[in-house]
């Protein structure tokens, strides 16, 4: 694992937008958060792998937990059609102790989708999955959150212990997708991290 982690001037690692035709009603943004705004990319880079990145992704959107690490996520439909992923889909990311968190599907892609959190949910802000053909297969994992509330925040930013649960979650995700594409992972997965002070507050 390669990690990199830096401060970041504020607006330079901004969300994207959410759609309108989506629900927000329930929704936790970032601005209702607490403490700094993490930037995060996870990104693996695979070889000789058996499916391209549409299949790839195609075979998660139809159930996320294909490759979540169990002991750590797992994604239940609460809201939407059964089966495939679609646009405006509720999920509860079931995890260890009191962490479960409640996501709605804003975009989706034949290569891609990305979540909001919604109340209740450990982050106030959006994480994207996506999987690209390039010289070989590239899968990425990006967010843009602050802590959903105070205690969040501590464990979080301050002594850390979410922090180091949620790498280690997302790294297993990123090896496990290397296992269901069929190829193997070529490099070390590399992790970057971008904090943003916001309204000058820790």
């Amino acid at each position: 694992m390669r990690r990199l982690e830096m401060e970041e001037q504020a607006g330079r690692s901004e969300p994207p937008p959410l759609p309108e035709q989506v629900e927000l009603g329930d929704a936790l943004l970032p601005e209702q958060g607490f403490g700094p705004l993490f930037h995060r990319l996870y990104r693996v880079a695979i070889e000789e792998a058996n499916l391209r990145a549409a299949e790839l992704m195609g075979r998660i959107q139809v159930d996320p937990n294909a490759v979540s690490p169990k002991e750590f996520a797992r994604f239940h439909k609460v809201d939407g059609a059964s089966g495939r992923m679609h646009l405006g889909d509720d999920y509860l990311i079931h995890m260890p102790g009191p962490w479960n968190g409640p996501v709605r599907v804003v975009d989706l892609t034949t290569h891609s989708f990305r979540f909001m959190t919604l109340k209740g949910h450990l982050e106030a802000g959006q994480i994207e999955f996506r999987a690209t053909d390039d010289v070989g297969l590239i899968f990425e994992i990006e967010s843009w959150a602050r802590s959903g509330d105070r205690l969040s925040h501590v464990l979080y930013d301050n002594l850390r212990m979410a922090k180091e649960i949620q790498l280690h979650m997302w790294t297993s995700t990123l090896e496990r997708v290397v296992k269901v594409s069929g190829g193997v992972r070529h490099d070390l997965i590399r992790v970057e991290t971008h904090r943003t002070v916001v309204d000058g507050r820790p």
